[in-house]
């Protein structure tokens, strides 16, 4: 069931809702991703209940009006929970999307019984967060041919198939201009450590061995001192851009957590 935010008589991000068995996983992609990022993922998780949604200012939400902050991507996903009337979930959030994820379970939705975080934004910014880095970052996507850069020479580190090269570069450019700066200006930058050391469900940790965005030392320091439950796995050979690099690894961390089995 896809609904759009034409359907709703408050516009929502546009929305995927499988039915199936178990707590509904709901997936938050990553900043120049969608909904479809996450295909190779799902398209393993038969027979469970799977939510996935493009966020606002992105790919089938990108004419939706900002502001863009990270809090208004997490109230627009608790708000998509309530109109897909799913009462039991699990998180799971890539990069952009797993810092979104640490400020949904920060607040304890009622329902929440789990988070995977894949890749994420940790709470707590690394030092090489500077202004600088921030500025650069936020014209990565400013072209098809930069887009294509920062792919190959930054978010994977493996070879990936030539229509999955393409769909991540018109991904990355499907969006409002304020939604793509948004991140690398500001949402990179949030210190949520306050937020995060309130999460009080069982976590998972996905990192990527040759993650050069969030490495897995990064992560180890950033994130997991302030996570009160938390196992962390780390997927061989796999680059930043995780569900499309390593999916079937990816499956298995997230069907062995106890949570979702």
């Amino acid at each position: 069931m896809t609904r759009t935010p034409q359907t709703l008589p408050t516009p929502l991000p546009v929305y995927d809702h499988r039915s199936g068995t178990g707590p509904t996983l709901v997936f938050l992609h990553y900043w120049g991703g969608s909904a479809r990022t996450w295909d190779l993922v799902v398209d393993r998780l038969v027979g469970h209940d799977l939510l996935t949604l493009d966020f606002r200012g992105w790919s089938r939400s990108s004419a939706l009006p900002g502001p863009y902050t990270l809090r208004r991507l997490a109230d627009d996903t608790l708000a998509v929970l309530a109109d897909a009337g799913v009462t039991d979930f699990v998180l799971v959030g890539h990069s952009m999307g797993g810092k979104v994820a640490q400020l949904i379970a920060a607040t304890r939705p009622a329902g929440l019984r789990g988070l995977v975080l894949v890749g994420p934004g940790p709470a707590r910014p690394a030092a090489e967060i500077t202004p600088e880095y921030r500025e650069g970052l936020s014209h990565a996507y400013d072209s098809d041919e930069s887009v294509a850069g920062a792919r190959d020479h930054v978010l994977t580190a493996t070879e990936l198939p030539a229509s999955i090269k393409s769909r991540i570069v018109t991904d990355s450019r499907a969006s409002a201009d304020d939604a793509r700066t948004e991140w690398p200006l500001r949402g990179i930058a949030e210190d949520i450590t306050g937020h995060t050391r309130r999460i009080g469900v069982p976590t998972l940790v996905v990192a990527g061995e040759n993650d050069r965005v969030e490495p897995v030392d990064v992560l180890r320091d950033n994130l997991l001192p302030y996570l009160s439950e938390a196992d962390f796995v780390v997927l061989p050979h796999t680059g930043h851009l995780i569900p499309l690099e390593a999916p079937a690894g990816l499956v298995e961390a997230i069907v062995a957590f106890a949570p979702v089995s």
